[in-house]
């Protein structure tokens, strides 16, 4: 039985009964339309804010930070192939919703935010990174120690956090996002903006580093094959924490811990992620003599699929709970009358 959620006077009172300032409230007065323009003006300034400033922060890395290097059409397609990758995944995980497919607009939205708030989380992991890494690492004296410690305090909850704040922000708010496997396609697709972005950042600062061009591209061209590879990672992370935030949306009283569940476990994976990307191919470089990209791509395709196949798990569980809960109306043949052949 549903709980209701109305103050026990309007639970047990007469529709017809007017509860107007005591136990009910809508916009009725001029200073009422006035608090409520105020309240969802304020809200619409800040998220208008939000925006603006991950946009200034993007705008100033083109001019400042290499990013201008993108609009090289061998850059830019570099960084375009190598979003491929993850582009694949989001597809998939979007295809697997099995509930009513999402406009358009929201995904588009979803990943132009995910691009813009990348510039959030490059501003706070450069201004908390290093004092975290330093204080880790006892100074520099045991650096492994800082940059585990950074990937796991900074790293991984900040670009968790960004990422799902671009889901939070427009598409979480809309109706259509009516089902808790929602948040796992946006949160794909938030992923997907942050790699595209990421990726062009790494792909153009050798070509923003004064080389010559033609070294450049061979550099960028490298660079662009190891971030193909890497990119799917984020659209895997981002998608737990997205749907957790579905699963938040639907379950109001216990909202708060539900998405920081989700956060938790996007930043952990994440962090491991960057934990181990640089070690463990070394070790089995070290170990068997395979080469250092063969010893990388088996890392990666190996940590991405154990953590991929758990995504797929979690939305095919829901999609089996779907259908249950909604079966397809069963159709029944007439039967032929002995005129009909």
């Amino acid at each position: 039985m549903a709980r209701d959620e109305r103050d026990p006077v309007a639970a047990r009172s007469a529709d017809s009964e007017d509860l107007y300032g005591v136990a009910d409230w809508e916009v009725r007065t001029a200073f009422d339309r006035l608090v409520y323009w105020l309240y969802y003006g304020f809200y619409l300034t800040v998220r208008v804010g939000v925006v603006l400033a991950a946009v200034a922060i993007l705008a100033a890395q083109f001019v400042l930070g290499g990013l201008g290097a993108v609009s090289n059409p061998v850059l830019g397609a570099l960084t375009i192939l190598s979003a491929v990758p993850a582009l694949a995944l989001a597809v998939y995980v979007w295809h697997a919703d099995v509930t009513t497919q999402e406009p358009l607009h929201l995904l588009v939205v979803t990943f132009v935010l995910g691009v813009l708030f990348a510039s959030f989380a490059g501003v706070l992991n450069g201004e908390i990174g290093d004092p975290v890494r330093n204080l880790a690492s006892l100074g520099g004296a045991v650096p492994l120690l800082g940059s585990v410690v950074f990937f796991y305090v900074v790293v991984g909850p900040v670009e968790e956090t960004v990422k799902l704040l671009a889901v939070r922000l427009f598409a979480f708010r809309s109706d259509r996002f009516d089902a808790v496997v929602d948040g796992a396609v946006y949160g794909a697709v938030a992923g997907l903006g942050f790699a595209t972005i990421e990726n062009a950042l790494y792909i153009t600062q050798d070509a923003d580093a004064g080389l010559q061009a033609a070294r450049a591209v061979t550099e960028a061209g490298g660079v662009a094959v190891v971030r193909g590879l890497a990119g799917p990672g984020h659209v895997i992370y981002s998608a737990f924490a997205g749907y957790y935030l579905g699963l938040a949306k639907f379950n109001r009283e216990h909202a708060g811990p539900i998405v920081l569940k989700g956060l938790v476990i996007a930043a952990f994976v994440h962090a491991t992620y960057n934990t181990l990307v640089g070690i463990v191919p070394d070790v089995v470089t070290t170990l068997t003599g395979v080469s250092p990209l063969v010893a990388f791509f088996g890392f990666v395709v190996v940590y991405d699929s154990v953590f991929g196949l758990l995504l797929i798990r979690k939305i095919r569980a829901y999609a089996r709970a779907y259908r249950a809960a909604n079966p397809a109306p069963a159709t029944y043949e007439s039967e032929r009358t002995e005129f009909e052949s």
